[in-house]
């Protein structure tokens, strides 16, 4: 109760606050507000001799986060910050440090809290981590209780701790796959399916009850290069073979600490308070004053004056390199925060390409694919831009599967992390109606109709076998067009295509190898390959999209549409399990195709 008045009364200030923004200062005022504001911030001041504390907790998205002005107003009263960092801003906010004088160590601060980090995202940070260590800098982690996603990115710590009672996760990575076949049948919805490629495994979890034996397959493969990946880097960095984290991972799984330190995996034992002492000792502060050491989140740090400069790289140039991020579920229409709405983003591709200071994109796909019609539309605007001269770069991110695939098989150059998940070339179709459920409980339907297939749309009975045979026929004829695309784009031969499409599930390292993935790298390399085949030399700068509102803009726009976002408490086992389920279900909100016709990876994909 507490909470809920607390949030309540934020939003209701923040709501008041900004009305009375408008009225007492009109839009005159509003600009000189934040003209005023500009000229006088000049970010967050970094102490000398302090730590930069990267919390292990944060989420790491692609897109810099957007909030509207009651969610600002918000924040401000209750207090409440997201728990997020935008993937640049992290990556630059290392490499400034690296450099800072005032910097005299990184702390990797873990707390074991869930998050939606992907594994391609935390390869690019673990990467910046290394050469934040090459400065000479230490770099020191500290948790209770490591899980394997934290240890990932604390292994290359010169010094990691752990308490005398924590452990430290080391048992391999599993997929799990939520199957609703029997709660559907139980609950009388029916379900049809049309689809190509026999390892287009999305629909199964509304038609079986275990994975199938292609859907294992493919999973079975991706795991096993996801760890693959993950092995190498931590015996690099420990100073481990592979075969001796195998064999920690086979026998033990889980070490207490005495044993995670045994086995070489941490270098230290110890409290909080001694890791403190260890900080003051860097900082050059007295173990006696009552207070933590000198320090400076990153989040902070990504906000100073030298991080956003560099980020942006401000030079004097008119030559754009043009970012846009295609992050989440594609969808017809605008779509809402967290997908990607193919007119939305096919409005902001229209812009770029009749800006004549853009001279290349980047552009970031995180997705899992969704809509096959926005996605096409996607993909044109995408070919228009190529048609004026505008080199394309795709930078893959943890998903570029399917619908994701599909927007960036047209690129000039393709960028995936080995760990990347994408591919997936195949196409279905998903068909509900709920004629048993509502029979049962005294609902029926009558219907006059002018033609045959008059209402083959209708969710209120199942397909005929000539309705999915006409659905099928869409479905093949997307498929087919899918197929043409990647081997016209691609340079390959469409049997060469239909031999690794199928629907199949590839990681990023086989994709290179199969042809579907032209380099290796993350976002930074993306970019500098642009300017290099725009041939700019390094007369560039960034333009992010979609861009930030103006202070203005947010007042005017959604003042009642307020929301609190703030870091997830640490969370019960069965509470995360509803969780997921929750997040099963509301995966079907995206799946708003005319047609009904979707390129997409499985709704729930979950690996841990």
């Amino acid at each position: 109760m507490k909470d809920f008045l607390k949030y309540t009364f934020a939003s209701l200030v923040g709501n008041l606050l900004g009305l009375a923004l408008i009225v007492t200062m009109g839009v005159g005022g509003l600009v000189f507000l934040v003209v005023s504001a500009a000229s006088q911030d000049t970010g967050p001041k970094v102490k000398d001799k302090s730590v930069l504390v990267f919390d292990l907790s944060l989420n790491i998205t692609d897109a810099d986060p957007e909030y509207s002005t009651g969610e600002l107003f918000e924040q401000a009263v209750a207090e409440s910050i997201p728990n997020q960092i935008q993937l640049r801003n992290l990556l630059e906010s290392l490499e400034e440090a690296r450099q800072d004088d005032r910097i005299v160590a990184l702390y990797l601060k873990g707390g074991n809290i869930p998050t939606s980090n992907g594994v391609a995202n935390l390869k690019e940070v673990r990467e910046a981590l290394e050469k934040f260590k090459e400065s000479g800098k230490p770099i020191i982690a500290y948790d209770i209780d490591w899980t394997e996603q934290e240890y990932y990115l604390s292994s290359v710590a010169d010094t990691v701790v752990i308490h005398p009672l924590g452990s430290l996760e080391m048992n391999g990575l599993s997929a799990q796959v939520t199957f609703l076949t029997g709660a559907l049948d139980k609950y009388g919805v029916g379900v049809q399916v049309t689809r190509v490629g026999k390892y287009k495994s999305a629909v199964e979890p509304f038609l079986r009850k275990e994975l199938s034996p292609e859907n294992r397959e493919q999973t079975q493969q991706l795991l096993n290069d996801l760890w693959r990946e993950y092995v190498r880097s931590i015996s690099s960095s420990r100073n481990l073979s592979p075969a001796q984290i195998g064999q920690i991972v086979n026998s033990q799984g889980i070490l207490v600490a005495a044993e995670a330190q045994q086995q070489q995996l941490v270098d230290k034992v110890a409290y909080f308070d001694e890791v403190v002492t260890d900080f003051k000792a860097l900082t050059e502060e007295s173990e006696e004053e009552d207070k933590l050491f000198r320090q400076m989140s990153i989040k902070s740090y990504s906000s100073t004056s030298k991080v956003v400069e560099a980020k942006q790289r401000e030079t004097n140039s008119n030559n754009e390199i043009a970012i846009v991020y295609a992050e989440g579920a594609i969808v017809e229409g605008q779509g809402v925060s967290g997908q990607i709405g193919g007119d939305r983003i096919a409005k902001q591709l229209q812009k770029i390409r009749f800006d004549e200071d853009v001279k290349a994109l980047v552009l970031r796909v995180n997705s899992p694919g969704g809509s096959a019609t926005a996605s096409e539309v996607i993909s044109r605007e995408i070919e228009l831009i190529q048609a004026e001269d505008i080199p394309v770069i795709i930078s893959m991110g943890n998903l570029a599967a399917s619908g994701g695939y599909w927007i960036s098989t047209t690129g000039d150059k393709i960028f995936a992390e080995p760990n990347t998940i994408t591919g997936s070339i195949g196409v279905f179709g998903l068909l509900f109606n709920v004629q048993e459920i509502a029979n049962e409980n005294g609902i029926t339907w009558d219907s006059v109709k002018t033609g045959k297939f008059a209402d083959l749309t209708s969710s209120i009975r199942p397909k005929t076998p000539e309705e999915l045979a006409q659905i099928q026929k869409m479905v093949d004829l997307v498929y087919e067009r899918f197929i043409t695309k990647v081997a016209e784009s691609r340079q390959l031969s469409k049997s060469k295509v239909e031999e690794i499409a199928q629907g199949r599930v590839w990681s990023g390292i086989d994709a290179q190898e199969i042809g579907l993935v032209d380099e290796l790298g993350g976002i930074e390399d993306a970019i500098l390959a642009a300017a290099d085949i725009a041939e700019l030399g390094e007369d560039w700068k960034i333009v992010e999209y979609p861009k930030s509102r103006t202070l203005e803009e947010r007042i005017f726009e959604n003042l009642s549409g307020t929301k609190v976002t703030e870091a997830f408490p640490k969370l019960d086992p069965l509470t995360q399990e509803f969780l997921k389920l929750q997040k099963e279900l509301a995966a079907l909100q995206a799946m708003n195709d005319s047609r009904g016709i979707y390129t997409r990876l499985p709704f729930n994909f979950h690996i841990d």
